[in-house]
């Protein structure tokens, strides 16, 4: 669920599960181990692997409290203790896959409770989990083996596997207080079925609380709760802040569309890698969030220079053949290609064309779905002189787009046989640092190219306005 109203949430932390990115605190004394309540927002990017989220252990990676994603992708929290599990141990029958959320989860614990199934409670988005493939319950009392003076990670097991995939928003710890998730969140009054953020500064976190909001650029894991609870950062910089948040919403690329000979993702699913030769043209991958109307901008760096293919394409396109290609009709790319030659795609129709590129270069593409015309620049230059804010005219248009009744999404691929590729895309959020720092003209995204008049970034922020 996305926010579009009211309380705004800046920064998320984007963690790349292909490297060691994780935080990591040691409280120097015991919080409330009977009652607490932890509070996060999170995306997932990578998918079909163990990874931690959180991870509270005595430094032998047996003893401690596992908040996980499981290999099914399903959520498990639980107790574990000398080579066994323990209680409380939850593990839910929902999968969460959906690469283009943000969830809402909220693990609240108070075993003092004279009723069992109070003692324990887990939300998502606003509602309470109540389908477990394993839900065994604290007994009542129990001291759990959270908030002790063992080492708490954020997005690792025990420092050394496991790595988290995606990103983290207003990650909370309530000591001493077993919260419900109207503390943390609330649904929207024009769109009841969206569940958003709302300010959490004024709780009262407890001796071990803490809310990292990662706001600041040059602590990512500074706690402004007030207790000075700060996490250290480990492989994490200022690149890895990342304006995607549970109230903006920005367009990833979707590796549930892949198959077969998938890609490599990583950086939040916005690098795109494929090491494989000898297997067709594919390859593919599109963007996890479409538009069908207004204007829209986003850039792609091209860290190698070999061929490939880049624009948009509509949402009848066909899933991925033996070679991994997506096909279809309402393809409208720029396919730089050494060793075929340079050309446009235009529904199938095919125009040869001379660009001069390199590896490192950054392909800006605009697309104006009100007009149906579409451009693209390299490094800045429009391409064939072309004018984006021209409207109707469509003065040096790469072609026409049939409009109004397909939603377009993002649309990259691997090019000619036989070639390694990797691409990096901006769709606001960049992955890579940016130079010059240029916003639409909502404020939204930072783009290393000035953003056309008009033209947008692909969050949820500005899709709101087009309805």
């Amino acid at each position: 669920a996305t926010a579009t109203t009211g309380y705004d949430v800046a920064n998320s932390l984007r963690f790349n599960s292909g490297s060691s990115d994780y935080l990591q605190r040691t409280p120097s004394s015991t919080g409330n181990r009977k009652t607490f309540t932890v509070s996060l927002w999170v995306k997932r990017s990578k998918l079909g692997s163990r990874q931690a989220i959180f991870n509270n252990t005595d430094g032998s990676g047996q003893n401690g409290i596992y908040f996980d994603f499981y290999s099914d992708d399903t959520l498990a929290i639980l107790d574990y203790g000398s080579g066994s599990y323990l209680t409380p141990r939850f593990e839910t029958t929902q999968v969460f896959r959906d690469v283009s959320a943000w969830y809402h989860i909220v693990y609240a614990v108070d075993t003092t409770q004279s009723t069992e199934s109070d003692r324990v409670k887990i939300y998502v988005n606003g509602s309470q989990v109540t389908n477990f493939d394993v839900a065994n319950y604290p007994s009542q009392n129990q001291d759990t083996l959270w908030n002790r003076t063992d080492t708490l990670e954020i997005g690792s097991y025990n420092g050394s596997g496991n790595y988290f995939g995606g990103y983290m928003a207003e990650v909370v710890n309530i000591d001493g207080q077993q919260l419900d998730p109207t503390s943390f969140g609330e649904f929207d009054a024009d769109s009841p079925n969206i569940w958003k953020p709302i300010d959490v500064s004024g709780l009262t976190f407890g001796t071990n609380g803490f809310y990292l909001d990662f706001e600041n650029s040059g602590s990512l894991g500074a706690d402004v709760s007030g207790n000075g609870n700060n996490f250290t950062v480990n492989n994490l910089t200022s690149i890895d802040q990342s304006t995607d948040t549970c109230t903006n919403n920005f367009v990833t690329l979707n590796p549930l569309i892949h198959t077969p000979n998938p890609p490599t993702f990583s950086e939040g699913n916005l690098k795109f890698v494929k090491t494989n030769t000898g297997v067709g043209h594919g390859p593919d991958t599109i963007g996890t969030i479409g538009a069908q109307s207004g204007k829209w901008y986003f850039e792609m760096k091209t860290v190698t220079s070999t061929s490939f293919y880049l624009g948009m394409i509509g949402d009848n396109h066909n899933n991925a053949n033996s070679n991994g290609d997506i096909g279809g009709p309402n393809i409208h790319t720029v396919n730089p290609d050494p060793t075929f030659g340079d050309a446009v795609n235009n529904n199938g129709t095919y125009t040869s064309i001379s660009l001069s590129y390199s590896a490192n270069d950054i392909f800006g593409m605009a697309y104006d779905l009100d007009n149906g015309k579409w451009y693209f620049h390299i490094n800045g230059t429009y391409f064939n002189s072309g004018d984006p804010t021209s409207g109707s005219t469509g003065t040096g248009s790469m072609g026409n787009i049939t409009t109004g009744t397909l939603f377009y999404l993002p649309f990259a691929g691997g090019g000619s046989y036989n070639h390694q590729h990797t691409f990096e895309f901006n769709f606001g959020s960049p992955p890579y640092s940016i130079s010059s720092g240029n916003a639409d003209a909502n404020g939204h995204g930072n783009f290393e190219y000035s953003v056309p008049s008009g033209y947008f970034s692909l969050c949820t922020k500005n899709l709101a306005e087009f309805g």
